[in-house]
């Protein structure tokens, strides 16, 4: 469905259903519970997020059954994952959503709403979840018995853990965890790299199609590739989705190393992606869901931000950096996801200042970054 019907439906009916369902809920005991649930809808960079709060969950509950409820976008982060039972995936369309709640109506015992902002996830953890947990803030609150504030002020990694915190875990984050390939996809990965003798530096110069003004100018990327070829000897690989093919070839067609640039929009799936990030020198990307791929394989990881800031989403841990220059614009940080604010630039499209918080990012201070973590 699209993003803008999901939003407008979830506004305008998730609104008035989360106050209806607060006036029903009861108090009910959170005891050992057999069966969780997990809701996770929508990003795949933050869905990647979520499972270190998830290994904690199991870790206090390791007899239960915990399932993840995930979308076709977002479920293959949760695969093969030794903490999770099994992924039950819906679309966000109402019948999806109905034969779901009503399929499994009161069925678990607990569950955990990690959706930031969506109203109608709090109403589908009323109607499948006897004790619910998830975050204080606006109309879906009412429906849960744990509530949690949306610190915003920290990485929305440990975001997520508050939750599994609110319920007695207690643990410590310090990096990322690895998404599970198969022998087939580390072939399909290993074939592509083999070609290349070199370093090999993987750049992604899109973002999700809800915040295209997330995204450093081509002629940036550009510039920055020839200087991996000239200075560090390295292969420039573009990633990205097939709708990004034109965009890579944007970024190629602008540098002087053409022949050392290869674009791989739209040639991987999404799990060959996981494969494929966890044996190269370096990526670098925009504040989307490849920067946490790429740190959760253990990558050394750069993350561009201007409208977002990366205290609280870029690139996590020790071998990543997330870069912010958006101090210069007076509306940065403008997206604020747990708000559901996730505008266009608010400058005028055809204005000067449009992206004026990615633009001042220079090329010169990616580099410093660079020149610390490449090997």
């Amino acid at each position: 469905m699209n993003v803008g019907v999901v939003k407008w439906l979830d506004k305008y009916l998730g609104t008035p259903l989360c106050y209806f369902f607060g006036l029903l809920k009861i108090p009910w005991k959170l005891d050992d519970p057999n069966r969780i649930l997990v809701i996770q809808l929508w990003g795949i960079g933050e869905s990647v997020l979520t499972l270190p709060a998830i290994s904690e969950l199991r870790r206090l509950y390791p007899k239960a059954r915990i399932d993840i409820l995930a979308t076709e976008r977002n479920a293959l982060v949760y695969r093969n994952n030794k903490d999770i039972d099994a992924v039950r995936k819906v679309d966000l369309g109402p019948l999806s959503i109905l034969k779901f709640c009503l399929k499994n109506a009161k069925r678990y015992p607990l569950v955990i709403d990690m959706e930031e902002y969506l109203n109608i996830s709090s109403i589908i953890a009323y109607a499948v979840g006897k004790h619910r947990v998830g975050y204080s803030h606006g109309a879906r609150a009412l429906i849960y018995h744990h509530k949690v504030e949306y610190n915003d002020r920290q990485h929305v990694v440990l975001t997520f853990m508050d939750l599994i915190r609110s319920i007695g875990g207690d643990a410590k984050v310090d990096a990322l965890l690895a998404l599970k390939t198969s022998v087939k996809e580390k072939a399909a990965s290993r074939k592509i790299l083999s070609k290349f003798k070199s370093k090999v530096v993987v750049m992604a110069p899109g973002s999700a199609e809800s915040g295209k003004a997330r995204m450093w100018p081509t002629q940036c990327f550009a510039e920055l590739g020839d200087y991996l070829v000239q200075q560090h000897k390295a292969a420039v690989l573009i990633v990205g989705s097939a709708n990004e093919k034109d965009l890579a070839s944007e970024v190629i067609s602008k540098m002087d190393e053409k022949a050392h640039a290869v674009n791989l929009a739209g040639k991987l799936s999404l799990p060959e992606l996981f494969a494929f990030l966890e044996n190269i020198d370096l990526f670098i990307g925009n504040d989307s869901g490849p920067i946490h791929i790429a740190a959760a394989q253990g990558t050394p990881t750069i993350g561009l931000f201007g409208p977002n800031l990366p205290s609280r989403f870029g690139p996590y841990g020790k071998k990543c950096a997330g870069i912010y220059k958006g101090e210069i614009c007076k509306f940065s940080p403008c997206i604020n996801v747990h708000w559901g604010e996730v505008p266009d630039c608010l400058y005028p499209k055809a204005g000067p200042d449009y992206q004026k918080c990615m633009k001042n990012i220079s090329v010169g201070d990616v580099i410093l970054e660079v020149d610390k973590l490449i090997k």
